[in-house]
Order: C-alpha cells, then sequence, then structure tokens
C-alpha cells in the first residue's frame, strides 16, 4: 500500500517541529524524531519508556548522507556499499554533530538505511531521523500500524501507513571494526559470511 505525497509532507511537517512519527520500513515500522533534536529524541525515549542507558540509532536516505555525522572507517564504507540499503545497522563513530541523549553518551552511533519506498520518501524530506522500533520498550515490534498499542498511538503525531511491512525480524547490528554482530536480525548470514572474508 502506497504512502501519499500529502501524507509523507504532513509527517516531515510534523517532524520538523520537533513531533513523532511511525514509519514502515522494510522489516518493522519505525518511530521517528529529528536524530538531531536532542528534545525529540528525549520524546522518543519518553514515548517507549525506554532506559537512556540504550542508545538509539538513526536513519539516512543513503550512506552519502550518514557522511556528515559519522566517521566512516574504509571497511565499514566498503560494508555500506555492499549492504546499504538494507535490514542492517551499522555502528560507527559520530561526529559532534550527533547529540549524546542519542547515543547514551557514548562515541559510537547506528547508522540505518532502510530500503522501503516509503520511508526513503520520508527521509528525502527529512534526515536523519531516530531509528528504532515502533513500540513500548519489551513489547513486540509492530509489523502492522493496526496493532500500534493505542496509548503509544496518542503519544505520536502522524502514522505513515503502508500496510503490513516484509519483514517481521528487527535489522542485525553490526560493529564492522570489531567484526562483531551485536544484534542478529534480517540477513544475519550474509553479514556474517561478509564479516568472516573481512576479517
Amino acid at each position: 500500500m502506497p504512502v501519499s505525497d500529502a501524507d509523507l509532507d504532513a509527517a516531515a511537517d510534523a517532524i520538523r517541529d520537533g513531533g513523532l512519527v511511525v514509519y514502515p520500513t522494510e522489516t518493522v515500522y519505525g518511530l521517528g524524531a529529528d536524530a538531531l533534536d536532542a528534545a525529540a529524541v528525549e520524546a522518543v525515549f519518553e514515548a517507549k519508556g525506554r532506559s537512556r542507558e540504550k542508545p538509539l540509532s538513526f536513519a539516512f536516505p543513503d550512506a552519502a548522507a550518514a557522511s556528515e555525522h559519522v566517521r566512516w572507517s574504509d571497511t565499514e564504507r566498503a560494508f555500506a556499499d555492499a549492504f546499504l540499503p538494507g535490514p542492517v545497522t551499522l555502528v560507527c563513530e559520530k561526529r559532534d554533530s550527533v547529540p549524546d541523549v542519542l547515543t547514551a553518551g557514548r562515541a559510537r552511533v547506528g547508522v540505518r538505511v532502510p530500503d522501503h519506498d516509503a520511508a526513503l520518501a520520508l527521509l528525502d524530506r527529512v534526515a536523519p531521523l531516530t531509528a528504532t522500533s515502533a513500540n513500548v520498550s519489551g513489547e513486540p515490534s509492530v509489523t502492522d500500524p493496526a496493532d500500534l498499542d493505542p496509548a503509544f498511538r496518542e503519544r505520536v503525531d502522524a502514522v505513515l501507513d503502508a500496510g503490513e511491512t516484509p519483514g517481521g525480524t528487527g535489522s542485525t547490528v553490526v560493529d564492522v571494526e570489531q567484526n562483531e554482530i551485536l544484534r542478529e536480525g534480517a540477513v544475519g548470514d550474509a553479514v556474517r559470511e561478509w564479516l568472516a572474508e573481512h576479517a
């Protein structure tokens, strides 16, 4: 189910105003806010009931856009070329533009480029966005907006409904520099093979 340009424009406006938007990805629905706005990021933690000790990732329309906010190693860039856009989150060194609240004070941050038309269309309008599942922490991730917790839904400003997502499992989180998969998800086997070849 395609998302209309009008809905995408309205969602982008909500994000620019510091609001929260539920958006589809190729894995599960995500909760998006302006990832460089500390107050908006704080609102994401509030909506999810998420511990401030657990960092969030951020999403971009392409890997090149992420270069403004992270420092890529050659190996990370090669990994990005191989897997992005796609259901992986690549953890790398953040630049000073990234607020500490996003990374829980850590020096590294997860980069996501979702392989979903609606997500990329939104990111073309406004980026980077927070990349975290649209659910209360500890509850199952949502693959259909109809399954959003009503109380959670009340805390967001827009829901981009593209129907059920194709993936159903979260992205694989990988730290290429440490040659380590931090969370197994979609395409985990392919990521493991790539790491073995480039170790």
